[in-house]
């Protein structure tokens, strides 16, 4: 064994020192930060530090499970998640497909870059546009009323805010996240779709049976990725959307744990939440990963 690895190491040593500061990255940023995590089980006080504050086991998780908003959080985490899984998963599809159907390059790449250009942009900004563009004299109200419709206070209905939420990320991410699946096309040989034209198969049936097909290894690799965060929602843009009156749908978990361990300095309540959280995501990504391998053969190990 020794021999082996001694081996190994003079003939690919310069890929092993080139992956040392990756290694150091994942240990010193994402593993030895995981200590941190005991302080979901004690009553952490800053001034004792993590090891000498008092055990308090699964209280935290207790007073989680039993509080006003462990269902309310739970329902409106999922429900924006699984609104964005419907909505927002098929677009950037969708948009590769009609990229690759194309045939005008100067055309092509001008679409591509302005599909890109909003995710380079702050979400900050993106933010502050969303709430000037939905406001009672924006753009989107200043339209409805060219049409002789009601102006809506958008980011005052709670029934409205998952909607703008969901569908200004799809404007956002959707063209960005199409370079997967464009550069999982650009893998598809064209001899098959030569074959396809001599058999008489047309365009839609093209994309029917070979380029969907094609990157259907692709589709499935991100949708598992996507189920497995599908209790995780960025708590950035939500705190810079909602506001009291709309806590009822736009309240998640991640910007209760903001709320609760950065505003109010409740540390190992916060850290008891976002573990839960965790848990129940890494629980989803390894029942998709399992459904997906015996389904379709395809998984992510």
């Amino acid at each position: 064994m020794i021999a082996f690895l001694k081996k190994q190491w003079s003939k690919n040593k310069y890929v092993y020192i080139m992956l040392i500061p990756v290694l150091l990255y994942y240990v010193l940023f994402c593993y030895v930060p995981m200590y941190g995590v005991t302080i979901a089980f004690k009553n952490f006080i800053p001034l004792k530090g993590i090891l000498k504050s008092p055990w308090i086991g699964f209280q935290h998780f207790k007073s989680f499970f039993e509080s006003y908003y462990f269902w309310r959080l739970i329902r409106n985490t999922l429900a924006i998640n699984i609104y964005s899984l419907v909505i927002g998963f098929p677009a950037p599809i969708i948009l590769a497909l009609l990229l690759n159907e194309v045939r005008n390059t100067h055309y092509k790449r001008i679409v591509q870059t302005v599909s890109y250009l909003p995710h380079f942009v702050s979400i900050v900004i993106i933010s502050g546009m969303i709430l000037q563009f939905t406001s009672r004299n924006g753009l989107v109200n200043q339209s409805l009323s060219l049409f002789g419709l009601e102006k809506i206070p958008f980011m005052l209905r709670p029934e409205w805010f998952r909607t703008v939420f969901v569908f200004s990320g799809v404007w956002q991410n959707a063209g960005w996240n199409s370079i997967i699946y464009l550069a999982a096309l650009s893998n598809i040989s064209e001899e098959i779709y030569e074959a396809s034209k001599i058999d008489g198969a047309n365009r839609w049936r093209q994309v029917i049976y070979i380029t969907i097909p094609g990157i259907s290894s692709t589709i499935i690799i991100l949708l598992i990725l996507n189920i497995g965060s599908l209790m995780s929602v960025g708590f950035e843009k939500v705190i810079l959307l909602y506001n009291p009156s709309i806590y009822e749908t736009a309240d998640v978990i991640s910007s209760f744990v903001y709320r609760k361990g950065i505003l109010e300095a409740n540390f190992s309540y916060s850290a008891a939440v976002g573990l839960f959280n965790s848990i129940i995501n890494f629980v989803l990504l390894m029942s998709s990963n399992y459904m997906s391998r015996k389904v379709s053969e395809t998984s992510l190990w």
